[in-house]
């Protein structure tokens, strides 16, 4: 297991009610079951439509269970943006 902190963006801060927040996790998929634990509820539905960086590379379409995590790694939570 990694210690790593997960950081929210937008609608998932607002969701979650913190900025960010550590979790030990190997994968991933890992942090996101920790993270749907940790906050059941409007969170569980802004991940649905959000997407992933890791250590500052984007997630993209891999399988979270094959996204390592590394000891003091970051996750980034985003939420679509709107603008222009």
């Amino acid at each position: 297991m990694a210690k790593v902190t997960v950081r929210y963006w937008a609608a998932a801060k607002a969701a979650a009610g913190i900025a960010e927040e550590p979790f030990d996790a190997a994968t991933l998929a890992e942090a996101l079951d920790g993270v749907r634990e940790r906050h059941p509820g409007e969170l569980v539905r802004v991940l649905q439509r959000c997407s992933f960086l890791v250590d500052g590379d984007p997630v993209g379409t891999r399988g979270h269970e094959t996204v390592r995590l590394a000891e003091g790694g970051t996750v980034e939570v985003l939420p679509p943006f709107a603008g222009g």
